[in-house]
């Protein structure tokens, strides 16, 4: 089969590339800008377009399918091409389906937490060497890629995102994959360039519900009131399984869940988390591993990419780099950190980066977010509003949002480099909370602070 992705460059769209490459298909691509890590990757497997742009000559009838990015536009020449010539246009989740429609799909959606449960559902499985396909949104240690595609495993693992499947497809990934078994961890609201009130946002989560196959089985976070008001009023013939926050304690900075075995020592920690791994179970459950073995694997699991990910430690100082940027993200991690550093001065340092953050209107959702936090740093960049082509935040409108009083503002990168390098960090925990970098601070120059 030859297949070509428009726009290849994207973290999901460049590992998908290379599954079906490994997989045997004919795989080319093209992209008007690809960065690393996606650049070296695509290098390494020779899939590396010759030069970036949009070539329309690339498009013919020998190619069995196109693979369409959200990163390409409606207008993309290489896709009008396409559309001309009649080509079979698939969005990514569309194909992903393809793929797996003779296989158990299991399905993990929610607002926060889906690809750390997608992570430790396939770091228990490949603890115990159980083969499945699967996608995951972060890099995970022992895998390759974030994709993984054959033809003999009977489940495949996919993380279900809630944004829109390409410019051309409007539905959200998750509502094309028809699980067999899946998982609602949270719901709060977020993406509001696409949906524009909280009741829209929630809906998509109960098509995704209803989508599931007849006699599925559904896991799913009691303790959020909109998940479980989803799941319980859904007509969909499917089997419900609660899970709730596990018992555990925290000594000595380290969290123990409470077993029937003993206490269990984590390398993880924080609320959500803990959330987030009885979840886990849960699936790994129906996927045929018993609780003990679960239990095995999970002791070792460290956490996804950019998921609470820690950067630097020494005895009184310890670093995290998160992805968190939502409203409900930032509030989780910012209480883990202090309940699991009670006696650290936690500074907490957010950039505020997506198209939802950085508008006025969105603002007051993040009213909170960072209460736990005793230092609470706020960064944003009057240049990627205007990118964005949104009404100008000011400084005023952001600490009115958090109501804290005591919140620093940095709008200039350089600034906020200084100020956080002229910190004393004897005694604290550092959480740097972003999608983006700060306006290019270098990570490597962080973890030299202690």
């Amino acid at each position: 089969m030859n297949i070509h992705f428009i726009a290849i460059g994207g973290s999901a769209m460049h590992n998908l590339a290379i599954a079906l490459h490994q997989k045997g298909y004919q795989v080319s691509g093209s992209d008007d800008t690809i960065h690393d890590p996606s650049k070296s990757r695509l290098v390494k497997y020779g899939l590396l377009p010759e030069e970036f742009g949009w070539f329309p000559e690339k498009i013919s009838s020998k190619l069995d399918v196109i693979i369409l990015g959200m990163h390409a536009k409606i207008d993309n020449p290489e896709l009008l091409k396409a559309q001309e010539l009649g080509l079979k246009i698939y969005s990514y989740p569309e194909f992903l389906f393809e793929q797996s429609k003779d296989k158990t799909r299991v399905v993990i959606g929610g607002s926060h937490g889906k690809t750390t449960i997608t992570s430790m559902i396939l770091h228990v499985l490949n603890y115990h060497d159980k083969k499945v396909d699967y996608m995951v949104g972060a890099q995970l240690e022992g895998f390759e890629t974030m994709v993984h595609l054959t033809k003999e495993n009977d489940f495949i693992v996919l993380e279900g995102d809630e944004y829109l499947s390409s410019p051309i497809d409007m539905r959200p990934k998750f509502h094309l994959y028809k699980p067999n078994i899946a998982l609602l961890s949270g719901i709060a609201w977020d993406h509001i360039n696409v949906f524009p009130t909280f009741e829209n946002y929630k809906k998509q989560f109960s098509i995704f519900t209803d989508s599931m196959i007849n006699g599925g089985s559904m896991v799913y976070n009691i303790e959020d009131e909109h998940v479980k008001d989803v799941v319980e009023n859904s007509d969909n013939h499917i089997k419900k399984y609660q899970y709730q926050t596990p018992e555990h304690f925290i000594e000595n900075g380290i969290t123990y869940l409470k077993t029937a075995e003993g206490n269990l020592p984590l390398e993880i920690f924080g609320k959500h988390n803990l959330q987030n791994l009885a979840g886990a179970k849960w699936i790994c459950q129906h996927m045929q591993v018993d609780e003990d073995d679960f239990y095995e694997a999970i002791a070792t699991f460290k956490g996804a990419s950019k998921r609470l990910e820690k950067i630097a430690e020494n005895k009184s100082t310890v670093i995290f780099k998160d992805f968190a940027h939502s409203p409900s993200k930032v509030a989780a991690t910012t209480k883990a950190v202090k309940a699991q550093y009670s006696e650290r001065t936690v500074l907490a340092c957010l950039e505020l980066h997506t198209y939802s953050s950085l508008n006025a209107e969105f603002l007051a959702e993040y009213k909170g977010a960072l209460d736990k936090a005793d230092k609470a740093i706020v960064f944003y960049s009057p240049q990627a509003v205007k990118i964005k082509q949104l009404e100008e935040v000011t400084e005023k409108q952001i600490a009115n949002s958090f109501e804290r009083g005591d919140l620093i503002i940095y709008t200039n990168p350089q600034e906020f480099k200084e100020f956080l390098f002229c910190q004393n960090l004897d005694k604290s925990a550092v959480i740097l909370m972003s999608s983006g970098n700060y306006g290019g601070l270098n990570f490597d120059e962080v973890k030299n602070l202690i």
